[in-house]
């Protein structure tokens, strides 16, 4: 029997997204420690992955996790900053697996009250154009849902149509409320598990957001002794097929 022949279909594309907010890299013992957000990542073996908190605040805003050692790591940075040291937007990144092609990039400017924001990349990847952003929305409910809107007004006047994942921290309590109402018809809105607080997980602030092109594999909240250590908050991921 040949591939894509009888009861069985072969995915286009499959790959891992997760989400993580590394708390600029400072772990639940104070201690910054960029080497263990990486070999997090490792263990998570993902293929895209939206950082949260990765550069410092103030000044130059500094990348708490160097691209030397990212490419050490084999990780490619998805060009969203406008800072020479740093690798973000206020704060989010956009990690990349070798192998995927990089295609574009840039940061999304959100209705904010606080530093907030949003970066968008477009990949490709066996001959299969894809389209991720990553980010982390406000305290406030009625900015949160003013910053999905924007997200998704901006994809909307993206030039073609590609399969889409969101991923971030969305600082959202409620379960299917709240700003996840905006997401309307064509998304899939996923809940991977509490990841928040990190010793006590009690809120799913953290989630991954799908176009209707995607069918959903599996899910969930990546729990290990380092990542029970490494944030205050744990990451979360998606195995999404074409």
């Amino acid at each position: 029997m040949k591939p894509g022949e009888g009861d069985h279909t072969f995915p286009r594309v499959e790959l891992t997204f997760a989400s993580y907010n590394i708390h600029k890299s400072v772990g639940l013992d104070g201690r910054r420690d960029p080497e263990r957000i990486l070999a997090i990542l490792h263990e998570l073996d993902a293929d895209v992955v939206a950082l949260q908190e990765v550069d410092r605040r103030f000044g130059q805003r500094p990348s708490t996790l160097p691209r030397q050692l990212l490419e050490e790591w084999h990780w490619q940075v998805a060009p969203v900053a406008l800072r020479p040291l740093s690798i973000g937007w206020h704060g989010n990144a956009l990690l990349v697996r070798k192998g995927i092609e990089i295609l574009g990039a840039e940061p999304l400017v959100l209705p904010m009250l606080e530093p907030r924001g949003a970066v968008r990349v477009d990949l490709s990847l066996d001959g299969e154009r894809l389209r991720v952003v990553g980010m982390h929305l406000d305290l406030s409910g009625l900015r949160r849902r003013h910053q999905v809107q924007s997200v998704l007004k901006h994809l909307e006047e993206c030039d073609g149509d590609s399969p889409a994942v969101l991923m971030g921290d969305l600082n959202e309590w409620s379960v299917r409320g709240g700003c996840l109402r905006e997401f309307g018809h064509g998304w899939q809105v996923l809940a991977p598990g509490r990841s928040f607080p990190t010793r006590q997980p009690v809120a799913q602030l953290d989630r991954i957001v799908a176009s209707a092109d995607w069918r959903c594999e599996g899910h969930g909240v990546h729990h290990s002794a380092l990542s029970a250590r490494g944030s205050d908050h744990l990451p979360v991921w998606a195995r999404l097929a074409l």
